[in-house]
């Protein structure tokens, strides 16, 4: 049934969900659940157009779900929401090579999606969502689970560049709680755009996976 307008008290990241998207600027440990994605992986330095391109696809998918309840075919169990933001699994192509050098970076970007979306429902938005749009990394978007589980997790206020000192907070308040991180990789939560934020405004949340010790 097609609705012309989207429910009342929609689902909001920023409330509903705070203690995952709005942490403190302190290290805490938190325990992350299974969740749904669109995402897409990819290599090099994010400042290229690929990352641009592959970005632009999921929220072209995103978008495409939110705005399902105009459509003849509303999924099941659809409710309003806000739009999750963009977030980053990002690892390095190359150990011996340093983090700070972007072209050796490796990623998975992603965007969580709401419960009701199926995977019946997913192929059904990209096969809609590719008509319209002629973007090539639309056709490499997977809809998967994933869980960080256990995590250390900190709001990072600042530019990418001086992620490294949070990070060496984090592994310190690790270490203080007997705790220990389990591999380099990394999750990355992008609550500014920094098309419109100044690096010095941008806020991220940054996260990685521990196990007690």
């Amino acid at each position: 049934m097609r609705r012309d307008s989207p429910l009342p008290n929609p689902i909001n990241y920023k409330k509903d969900f705070k203690h995952l998207y709005l942490p403190k600027p302190t290290p805490e440990i938190v325990d992350v659940p299974s969740m749904p994605f669109f995402m897409v992986s990819g290599s090099g330095d994010p400042n290229g157009e690929e990352f641009v391109k592959a970005t632009e696809a999921l929220y072209s998918l995103s978008y495409a779900v939110k705005m399902s309840y105009r459509s003849s075919d509303v999924p099941d169990g659809y409710y309003e929401y806000t739009v999750f933001p963009l977030e980053g699994v990002w690892d390095l192509l190359d150990y011996t090579k340093p983090a700070t050098d972007k072209s050796n970076l490796k990623y998975t970007i992603m965007i969580r999606q709401p419960d009701f979306v199926t995977r019946a429902g997913f192929e059904r938005f990209l096969e809609a969502t590719m008509k319209k749009k002629a973007n090539p990394f639309l056709g490499k978007i997977r809809f998967e689970q994933a869980a960080d589980g256990l995590s250390c997790q900190m709001l990072h206020a600042g530019s990418f560049d001086e992620e490294p000192a949070s990070f060496s907070r984090m592994e310190e308040f690790c270490a203080e709680q007997g705790v220990t991180r389990t591999s380099k990789l990394h999750r990355e939560i992008y609550l500014s755009d920094p098309r419109k934020t100044k690096a010095a405004k941008l806020k991220t949340v940054l996260r990685f996976s521990v196990q007690g010790s």
